[in-house]
C-alpha cells in the first residue's frame, strides 16, 4: 500500500488490478484506515482519469452481491442526489414513483460533511431498519415496489467503509471518489435506470455549474459504460430545499408532500425528478403523461399508502405519514431574528448545514452519535421582505441556543432591494 500511495501522490495512475486489491482490502479488513485515508487523500489532490474510475467503481460493486430483478414484471428506476442542505426529495419521491408502476429498489447514505444523509433522516422514525439484508431487500421490492435502506455488509460493503472514512478526512469533494460511491450503490441494487440529482451551489459539495456539470457529465458516462441508462439534472442548491433542516423535521416535511402540502420548491423538484425517472424507466413515454401519473397517484392517496407500506415493511411506525409528533423534537426554541429591515438577499446553506452539525444533527468524527431531534426552521427564505426584529428562523435545540442563533443569522443576506432568485432547475443534460 506505500508504494500504491507513493505512485498516486506523484500522478500516477493506477492500475485495475491494483485498485481492485486495495478494494479487497477494505472490504475485508486487511488494509488499515490510516492507509486507505491516505490513498484517499493522494486521489483527491492527484485526481483520476475516467478508467481508474471506471474500475473503482467496478470494484466497490463487485465488493458484495449485485441485484438482478428478472421477472419482477415492472422497470426498474433509482434516483440520486449528490447532496443539499434540507434535500430530502428521496423519502417521498421513491414511493411516489413506485405508486405509478416503477419499481424503486434505494440505496441511500449517511450524511457527509455539511450534507445531510436520507439514511439519517429515515432512522428518525421509530423503529425503522435500513439495515437490511440483501435478501430483505430483494423481497421488499418485489412485493411492495419500493425500499430505502442503507447499504449492508453484503451490497457494495466496501463503498460503506469508505464513505464513512471519506467524511472525517476532507476528501468529501473528490469527483472520482464520490462517481464510484454513488455507482457503486446504485449499480449494486440493480436498477436498470438512474436518474442524478447534482446540486450546485454554496450548500452542495459542487458549487459551481462547471464542476457540477463535469460531476453530472462523468455519473452519466460511467453508468453508460457500465450498461445502464442514465440522466443528470444540475439543480440550485443556493440556499435550503425547503423549509426545515435536520433529519426529524426534513422527513416530517418530505412526508407533506405525499399530501400534497409540501413547500412549492420541494414539490416541483419532487415532480421534475419523478417524471424523469418514470420516462427513463419507460413507465411513461413523456413528461406530461408522467406528471399525469404523478396526478392521479396523489389524489387516489396510493402515493401515501405505498409510503406506509414501505415504512411499516421496514418496522416503522406507518402513521408518521400523518402524525408528525411520533417523531423525535428537541424542545428549546430559539428565534433567530432579522437585525435590519430588508429583503432576504441569500441564505448560507452550507453555513447552516455546518450549525446544524454543531447542534448535533450531523457528524464531526465517524463515531459520532446524530440527535434526530434538533433542527432549524426556516421562516423566511431568498426573495422575502422582512422587517427589522421579525424572526428569520427558528432553532430547535437541547438548550437555549443563542450563540446558534448569532451563526444562524449570519448565514442571512439581508438587502435594500430584492434579489434575482435563481431557476430551481440550472440544466437539464438529458435534453
Amino acid at each position: 500500500m506505500r508504494d500504491v500511495i507513493r505512485a498516486k501522490r506523484d500522478g500516477g495512475a493506477l492500475s485495475r488490478e491494483t485498485i481492485g486489491r486495495w478494494i479487497r482490502g477494505v472490504a475485508d479488513g486487511s488494509i488499515p484506515d490510516y492507509e486507505s485515508a491516505a490513498l484517499l487523500m493522494a486521489i483527491t489532490i492527484r485526481g483520476m482519469d475516467r478508467g481508474e474510475t471506471a474500475a473503482l467503481t467496478d470494484a466497490m460493486l463487485h465488493s458484495g452481491r449485485v441485484l438482478e430483478w428478472n421477472g419482477i414484471g415492472r422497470p426498474t428506476v433509482d434516483k440520486h442526489s449528490t447532496g443539499g442542505v434540507g434535500d430530502k426529495i428521496s423519502i417521498a419521491l421513491a414511493p411516489w414513483v413506485a405508486a405509478c408502476g416503477a419499481a424503486v429498489p434505494m440505496i441511500v447514505g449517511r450524511g457527509l460533511g455539511h450534507t445531510g444523509g436520507t439514511r439519517d433522516k429515515l432512522e428518525a422514525i421509530p423503529g425503522f431498519r435500513t439495515g437490511l439484508s440483501a435478501d430483505e431487500f430483494s423481497a421488499q421490492v418485489r412485493r411492495i415496489g419500493v425500499v430505502i435502506a442503507g447499504q449492508s455488509g453484503e451490497l457494495a460493503p466496501a463503498d460503506g467503509k469508505l464513505y464513512a472514512l471519506r467524511d472525517v478526512t476532507a476528501t468529501v469533494e473528490s469527483r472520482p471518489l464520490i462517481v464510484a460511491s454513488i455507482m457503486s450503490k446504485k449499480l449494486a441494487a440493480g436498477a436498470s435506470g438512474i436518474v442524478f440529482d447534482v446540486k450546485c451551489g454554496r450548500g452542495a459539495i459542487m458549487e459551481t455549474p462547471e464542476a457540477a456539470k463535469g460531476l453530472a457529465q462523468e455519473l452519466v458516462g460511467v453508468a453508460r459504460e457500465l450498461g445502464r441508462k442514465a440522466r443528470a439534472i444540475i439543480t440550485a442548491m443556493d440556499q435550503p430545499l425547503g423549509l426545515a433542516i435536520g433529519n426529524a423535521s426534513e422527513t416530517a416535511e418530505a412526508l407533506t408532500i405525499l399530501r400534497g402540502e409540501g413547500p412549492p420548491d420541494v414539490t416541483e423538484l419532487s415532480r421534475i425528478l419523478g417524471a424523469a425517472m418514470l420516462v427513463l424507466g419507460g413507465v411513461a413515454r413523456e413528461v406530461h403523461e408522467a406528471l399525469a401519473r404523478m396526478d392521479r397517484a396523489l389524489d387516489s392517496g396510493s402515493a401515501v399508502q405505498r409510503a406506509e407500506a414501505m415504512i411499516q415493511t421496514q418496522g416503522g411506525d406507518p402513521r408518521v405519514t400523518v402524525n408528525p409528533s411520533i417523531l423525535p423534537r428537541a424542545p428549546v426554541e430559539t428565534q433567530v431574528r432579522a437585525d435590519r429591515a430588508g429583503f432576504v438577499g441569500g441564505i448560507d446553506s452550507r453555513a447552516l448545514g455546518l450549525l446544524l452539525v454543531a447542534m448535533g444533527g450531523g457528524r464531526e468524527l465517524m463515531e459520532d452519535r446524530i440527535d434526530h431531534g434538533v433542527g432549524i426552521r426556516l421562516l423566511r427564505k431568498a426573495g422575502d421582505q422582512v422587517a427589522a426584529g421579525e424572526t428569520l428562523a427558528i432553532l430547535e435545540a437541547r438548550r437555549d441556543a443563542p450563540d446558534w442563533a448569532e451563526r444562524a443569522r449570519g448565514s442571512y443576506q439581508i438587502a435594500e432591494e430584492p434579489p434575482s432568485l435563481q431557476p430551481l432547475v440550472i440544466e437539464d443534460l438529458g435534453r
